[in-house]
This record gives structure tokens, C-alpha cells and sequence, in this order.
């Protein structure tokens, strides 16, 4: 078991690719922390997992708001002891608004996806500093490398994370700290996603099949054993490193 006894945050779990995480890490033998915003669907997962014999706790969290992640951290480490590894995986499209120079859509956009992870890198990365140890991944995406016709918040965002990543990486590496970002390609629609069950979002999402190599989107537990890798002693030489898992788009 590739996780057994560490402790594991995972943010925007109820859903998606933090689920997908959750239910692996869990049978990997870690003891799974959910945090969500989503109470129903984060405890609905909880139970879910928990029945098969592994441990989730779920634990609702803004990851916006610094005072929630001081909230969970701290009761995680009063219970549990440690954190050993946390993935910033929390996010939200840029199919929230069709106006792509919505402003307040990109105040939004940037809070969720890019300073939710420096709260949490922040705050876990100096528990683990202490511990001498520990595992940060941060989900970007691979329009962190490209351009994209979305809002362009989202790109801006994931960006910030990739570069973030490498920051962090350097400042905690002395301490045993490792941080790295997985950057998935086109998968399911989020969410967030207002117009995922639009004509047109069938159409757009066959044309990135088709212009992807492997000429398929992906699937969330594909991230989810990337993910994996990462946060595991595996991976005891791996930080600042950036993890792309796209079907060969972005080497086209």
C-alpha cells in the first residue's frame, strides 16, 4: 500500500478528480482528510468509501478563506498528528460565464484556482517543514502552458500555479518538503461548468478528441494515479517538477 499511514488532504473532493483521489488514496491506506465546500456530496463520498473498511473523514472547507484552512489544519494535526501530503486540487472553469471579460468572474476564478492553493501550499508546507517531511501536489492544467478561448482568468490561474509550484518547491525542499504539479488535459466537464450539456460543448469537446494524440479526452483516475505517484515515497526525488497528463496534446 502505497500510501499506508499517511495522512492526506485533498481539497474539492466531493467531486470529479478530488473524488477519484480520494477513493485511491483510501485504498492505498491512507487516512483521507475530504475538504469541500459541497457538504452533501463530500459526506454522501465519505460514507461511500468509509463502508469499504478505509478511512474519509469529510470536512467542509472555503479554500478562499484562510481561517478555514487554519480551522482544518489544526484539527487535523490535533487528531491525526501529521499532514503528509495535501493536493490543492479545488478548482472551477472558466464555463462559469459566458462573458470572457467578466471581471468579477475573474476575482472568481483567480481566488478558487490560484489563491486557494497558496493558502493551502502556505499553511500545510510549514506544518510539514516542522515534521522534516511531506508531499504538496498542486492541480494545475495544461493551460498553464497554452492558450485558451476560455475566460482567460483560467489561464492565468493555472499558470500561477505551475510557477507557484516551483516556488514553493525551492523554499521547502531544504526541510524535506517536496512540491509538484500535475497538469491534466481535456477530461469530463467540471462542475462549474454552466454549458457542458450545450450542442456546442459536444461538438468542442469531439474537436480536442480528435486534435489529441491518443485521440481520446482522459478520465479523472488517470490524474488520480498520477496524483498518487507524487504524493508517494516513490517519488522521494521529485519536486518542482511538473507532471503533464494530456493524451499528447501539448506535444503536438
Amino acid at each position: 500500500m502505497r500510501l499506508k499511514d499517511k495522512v492526506a488532504l485533498i481539497t474539492g473532493a466531493s467531486n470529479g478528480m478530488g473524488a477519484a483521489e480520494a477513493q485511491l488514496f483510501a485504498e492505498e491506506g491512507a487516512t483521507v482528510i475530504a475538504m469541500d465546500i459541497d457538504v452533501e456530496a463530500g459526506k454522501a463520498l465519505s460514507e461511500k468509501i468509509s463502508k469499504s473498511g478505509n478511512l474519509v473523514e469529510f470536512q467542509e472547507c472555503d479554500v478562499t478563506d484562510e481561517s478555514d484552512w487554519n480551522r482544518v489544519a489544526d484539527y487535523v494535526v490535533a487528531k491525526y498528528g501529521s499532514i503528509d501530503v495535501l493536493v490543492n486540487n479545488a478548482g472551477i472553469s472558466s464555463g462559469i460565464t459566458e462573458d470572457h471579460l467578466d471581471t468579477e468572474a475573474w476575482h472568481k476564478i483567480m481566488a478558487v484556482n490560484s489563491t486557494s492553493v497558496y493558502l493551502g501550499t502556505k499553511i500545510a508546507a510549514e506544518i510539514m517543514k516542522r515534521q522534516g517531511r511531506g508531499s504538496i501536489v498542486n492541480i494545475s492544467s495544461i493551460m498553464g502552458f497554452i492558450g485558451g478561448l476560455g475566460h482567460p482568468a483560467y489561464n492565468a490561474s493555472k499558470g500561477s500555479v505551475r510557477i507557484f509550484t516551483k516556488a514553493a518547491a525551492v523554499r521547502y525542499g531544504p526541510y524535506g518538503v517536496r512540491v509538484n504539479s500535475v497538469h491534466p488535459g481535456f477530461m469530463p466537464p467540471m462542475k462549474s461548468s454552466s454549458n457542458k450539456s450545450s450542442p456546442w460543448m459536444r461538438d468542442h469537446r469531439r474537436i480536442l478528441a480528435e486534435e489529441t494524440p491518443l485521440r481520446r479526452t482522459g478520465e479523472v483516475m488517470e490524474v488520480a494515479y498520477g496524483v498518487l505517484f507524487l504524493s508517494s515515497d516513490e517519488a522521494s526525488f521529485v519536486t518542482g517538477t511538473e507532471l503533464v497528463i494530456d493524451g499528447g496534446y501539448i506535444a503536438r
